[in-house]
């Protein structure tokens, strides 16, 4: 995720890294070419074109409206994402808060609670790579972990376990148990969430017809402006393209937050904000 200057207007309009600029400038240039081309056929030909602009007025219409709705979907899946990771860190501090409090020290359950989202996270993105987790872990758990075809149900576990053990050692009460081990299933509902949304994508058939629609409407634009704007045509066509095609490409972009691209969620900050209050309040 990019921190910006939300208060700075101008400056952020002359911006290009993380924006979907750069994804739409193929055709956006590819459009105004075929315009120009189109315009100069035109002109040389000296023929006439009178595409009527009504059916294609209505297209734009019912296309703005899948647009919006594409990106609000999107966006939907986003803030959702959001808000899981968010559960995950106050699911996190509460375990660490109540375990060290009622159970004793709790300086072999800390290790798992930072583990967890580092290895959820990897989970989310379809990586195995779990070496950042090497130094954090005892070797034989590190070890079955990276084995493990699930690593963050795999420590969830883990952690049920050591207040099993609390338990049965009588240094944690039965009921303040059931306590930490609901916090502990916070963390695994969050888990499936994600699951869910990294699962799930928007529908196939909502997606291309969108595309489709798009499509169509871009390549028979140039016949309904070319006649009636002239040598302008070329560059409404570029505006119209790149803000149609740039609403898209956000909505593709928003609709996995689990990634690396630059407006995918801060996870790893996330994973960080986690390990240093999880050791603080585990003392």
């Amino acid at each position: 995720m990019i921190d910006y200057p939300r208060g700075r207007w101008l400056p952020l309009t002359l911006v290009l890294r993380g924006t979907v600029l750069p994804r739409t400038l193929g055709w956006v240039f590819g459009l105004a070419a075929a315009t120009v081309a189109l315009r100069l056929y035109v002109t040389w030909a000296e023929i006439q074109l009178s595409v009527p602009p009504l059916a294609h007025s209505l297209i734009g219409v019912a296309l703005g409206l899948l647009l919006v709705f594409r990106t609000n979907a999107s966006y939907d899946r986003y803030w959702e994402g959001r808000k899981q990771w968010g559960g995950i860190v106050n699911a996190s501090r509460n375990l660490a808060r109540a375990a060290s409090a009622y159970a004793g020290p709790a300086d072999a359950l800390v290790p798992l609670i930072v583990a967890f989202p580092v290895a959820l996270k990897q989970h989310l993105r379809g990586e195995r790579d779990l070496s950042a987790l090497s130094a954090t872990l005892p070797a034989p758990l590190y070890a079955e972990l990276t084995a493990s075809a699930n690593p963050p149900t795999h420590l969830a576990r883990e952690m049920t376990r050591w207040i099993a053990a609390r338990v049965q050692s009588g240094a944690l009460d039965p009921q303040l148990a059931r306590t930490l081990d609901a916090a502990v299933g916070a963390l695994v509902d969050h888990q499936g969430a994600c699951e869910r949304i990294r699962k799930t994508p928007v529908p196939f058939a909502y997606v291309v017809h969108i595309r489709q629609l798009l499509l169509l409407y871009l390549l028979t634009l140039p016949f309904v402006l070319v006649q009636t704007l002239g040598v302008l045509a070329p560059v409404a066509v570029a505006f119209i393209a790149m803000g149609l095609m740039g609403i898209e490409e956000i909505g593709v972009e928003i609709e996995e937050p689990f990634g690396t691209d630059p407006n995918d969620l801060p996870i790893e900050a996330m994973c960080a904000t986690i390990e240093r209050d999880v050791v603080a309040l585990a003392g």
